[in-house]
C-alpha cells in the first residue's frame, strides 16, 4: 500500500503573492481554496501573469467570490480569452462559507487574498486570510518589530 506524501510548500509553485496585504491587515486565520477558471487563464497563471495587490473575496448568493484580481490575457487564445479583471468563484464548503460570512457581518472582518500558487497536484488555490485593517500606529509597531529583528540578525552575524 503507497503512502501519502504530505503536503509542503516547497513542491508548490507560486503564481502570485500579496506582500501588501500583511503590512495593512492583522491575518486572524487562513483558508485555502480553490478557483473556478477557464482554460486560457490557466494558460497564463503557468507564464506568472497575476496580480492580488487590490483583490478581496465576498460572499455573494451563498457563493465565494474573488472580485478584482488579475489575470493577464493569455495572446495564443485570440478569440476564446476572458476578461482580466472578471470575477471568480472560489471554491469552498458551505461551512466554511457561512463561517466566513459571519465573520465579514458582525466581526467587520475582511477576506484578503495571500497567495495565488499551484498545488502538488497542478491545481491553482488560493490562500485567503481573514483579516482586520490595522490602524496607523499599529502599521508603525509592526514595522519596529521588523527593524529590530533585522538589527539584532545583524549584531548576532558580525558578533556572534
Amino acid at each position: 500500500m503507497a503512502t501519502k506524501k504530505k503536503p509542503s510548500d516547497s513542491n508548490n509553485k507560486l503564481i502570485a503573492e500579496n506582500r501588501r496585504a500583511r503590512y495593512d491587515y492583522a491575518i486572524e486565520d487562513t483558508l485555502e481554496c480553490g478557483l473556478v477558471l477557464m482554460g486560457s487563464e490557466v494558460k497564463s497563471l503557468r507564464g506568472g501573469g497575476a496580480h492580488l495587490t487590490e483583490s478581496y473575496a465576498d460572499v455573494e448568493n451563498g457563493e465565494l467570490m474573488l472580485i478584482n484580481s488579475y489575470i493577464a490575457l493569455y495572446p495564443q487564445a485570440r478569440n476564446f480569452g476572458h476578461e482580466e479583471r472578471r470575477r471568480r468563484k472560489l471554491l469552498a464548503s458551505k461551512r466554511e462559507i457561512s463561517r466566513l460570512w459571519q465573520a465579514i457581518g458582525r466581526q467587520g472582518m475582511t477576506l484578503v487574498p495571500l497567495k495565488m500558487y499551484f498545488n502538488d497536484k497542478g491545481r491553482v488555490k488560493l490562500l485567503l486570510g481573514i483579516a482586520k485593517g490595522k490602524k496607523k500606529a499599529d502599521k508603525r509597531e509592526t514595522e519596529k518589530k521588523r527593524d529590530w529583528q533585522r538589527q539584532k540578525s545583524r549584531l548576532m552575524r558580525d558578533h556572534g
